[in-house]
């Protein structure tokens, strides 16, 4: 996303300017001219603010009707329920960065220094949540399947307490960088809103954060969400196979799939660039040129993941179905008192749901 990562912007002071050691440090900088434009920034132009507005649609709808089911479910929330809603609150609040970063592709950024400072962080914190709330939720349903007699105690206190601190906590720590360094200047006639590095250490910040984005959000939470899921498939294989057993095994399956599809290509990207700037991979201009636009369709393609959430976690539940049935005929039938008393009935059975059915019907 241009501007909030500065993955592909801060790619750019190859593209536009120079390559070569960025550090600043005088010694023996190789400048090189610049490559050619090969149309990549009118694509982005286009391209971005599209898939931008796409995302920021889907991620409203769907998160936001989670957490108002959530919301309206407020007697009957297992510790499932509570991971739906945290993840839901950090992808809906990293929705609302989106129309920001596609009002930048589109032209330039028109919003000032404190906005600047400000969507770069709701950007890194809600990112960065979310899939360490992944990984909290890989985790709280191993504990549910394969130590379901002995797990309770210690699934509430990840849901209630320790998840703050696994993973919001994490989260804001890291949007220091954001504060500091996101600031607004002029470039080449256009505004910017993107981290500005001191120049002597420059390469090394740049290096840092792609290195740092690819260990926070996918290897650590990856290995996590591996590692419970394939445990979880190796479990529900064992013994008779029964219709729930079959729909938990492919929900797994599509969890882990959906996952690395998602994240993995935006990740090997940078991961490229990253060893581009170290110069372990030579330059070139070609190379460049696939790289960006490689980094373009996939970075999309990674926060597509916020909209993912809602389905693979919520909606293909049963107990959510039967939620956001009786939370919208409520909503509806508010005004319809022959209504209410169904409803109302409705909701109890909801409630009434234990929580090992919660998971093999999700």
């Amino acid at each position: 996303m241009e501007g909030a990562y500065d993955g592909v912007l801060e790619l750019d002071f190859s593209v536009e300017n120079m390559t070569g050691d960025e550090s600043g440090s005088g010694e023996d900088i190789d400048y090189k001219l610049p490559c050619e434009s090969s149309g990549y920034s009118d694509s982005k132009q286009i391209f971005l603010p599209v898939i931008y507005s796409v995302i920021f649609i889907m991620g409203i709808f769907g998160n936001g009707l989670v957490i108002i089911v959530m919301g309206y479910q407020k007697k009957s929330k297992t510790m499932t329920d509570k991971y739906r809603l945290h993840l839901s609150v950090a992808d809906l609040l990293f929705v609302l960065s989106l129309p920001f970063w596609a009002a930048y592709a589109a032209s330039s950024w028109h919003f000032g220094g404190v906005l600047c400072k400000m969507v770069h962080s709701i950007y890194t914190v809600n990112l960065y949540s979310s899939v360490l709330i992944l990984a909290f939720i890989s985790l709280d349903r191993y504990m549910a399947v394969v130590h379901a007699t002995s797990s309770q105690e210690l699934r509430m206190l990840l849901a209630d307490r320790v998840i703050y601190v696994g993973a919001w906590l994490p989260a804001l720590i890291l949007t220091v960088p954001d504060l500091v360094f996101a600031s607004v200047h002029n470039s080449d006639g256009r505004v910017v809103c993107e981290h500005v590095y001191p120049q002597a250490s420059s390469l090394t910040w740049n290096i840092v954060f792609r290195f740092q984005h690819i260990i926070v959000g996918l290897l650590m939470p990856g290995l996590v969400i591996l590692s419970c899921y394939c445990v979880i498939i190796i479990k529900l294989s064992q013994g008779s196979k029964g219709v729930q057993k079959r729909k938990a095994l492919k929900t797994t399956v599509f969890l882990i799939i959906a996952f690395f599809s998602c994240w993995l290509p935006y990740c090997i990207g940078i991961f490229i660039d990253a060893l581009m700037m170290l110069n372990v991979i030579k330059h070139s201009c070609h190379l460049e040129d696939v790289l960006n636009m490689w980094i373009m369709i996939t970075e999309p393609l990674a926060y597509f993941h916020c909209c993912l959430n809602p389905i693979l976690y919520a909606f293909l539940g049963a107990k959510f179905k039967k939620s956001a049935r009786n939370a919208l005929s409520f909503s509806r039938g508010s005004s319809l008192k022959m209504l209410s008393k169904q409803k109302r009935t409705g909701l109890s059975s909801v409630s009434t749901e234990s929580e090992s059915s919660s998971f093999h019907s999700s």
